[in-house]
C-alpha cells in the first residue's frame, strides 16, 4: 500500500516533457515545451507563481533555468594542494590585465544560454 502511494505521489510530482516543437509565431519564445502534471502540482505551481506576480509559464521557465544553471555550474569540481590553493588565491587577488581574448571570453554567452 505504501509503495503504491509513493509511486502515485512520484507520478504526480514527475512532470514529463512530451514535445518540443518550434513555433511559427514571431512573438513566441522560440520553442514550445509541453508538460504533463497532476492538477495538484499545477495548482501548487500557480499559487507560487501568483505570490511572485508571475504567470505559470514564466514561473516554470525561471525555476527550470535556475536549476539548469545550478546543475551545470556544479559540474566543475577541482582539488588543490596547499601550494596550488595559494597560487589560485593569488591569481584571484591579481586578475590578468584585459586582453582582446579576455574581452571576447567575457562577452560570450554562457553554455546554458546557447
Amino acid at each position: 500500500m505504501n509503495s503504491d502511494r509513493n509511486n502515485k505521489h512520484g507520478k504526480e510530482l514527475n512532470m514529463i516533457a512530451t514535445t518540443v516543437a518550434h513555433r511559427a509565431d514571431v512573438r513566441s519564445r522560440g520553442v514550445t515545451i509541453n508538460l504533463r502534471a497532476s492538477a495538484h502540482l499545477r495548482d501548487l505551481i500557480d499559487r507560487a507563481a501568483a505570490l511572485l506576480g508571475q504567470n505559470r509559464t514564466d514561473f516554470m521557465l525561471d525555476s527550470a533555468r535556475l536549476r539548469a544553471e545550478d546543475v551545470l555550474l556544479d559540474q566543475k569540481l577541482f582539488s588543490l594542494d596547499e601550494n596550488q590553493y595559494r597560487d589560485f588565491l593569488n591569481l584571484l587577488d591579481e586578475p590578468p590585465k584585459p586582453t582582446e581574448e579576455l574581452r571576447k571570453l567575457l562577452s560570450a554567452k554562457a553554455p546554458w544560454e546557447k
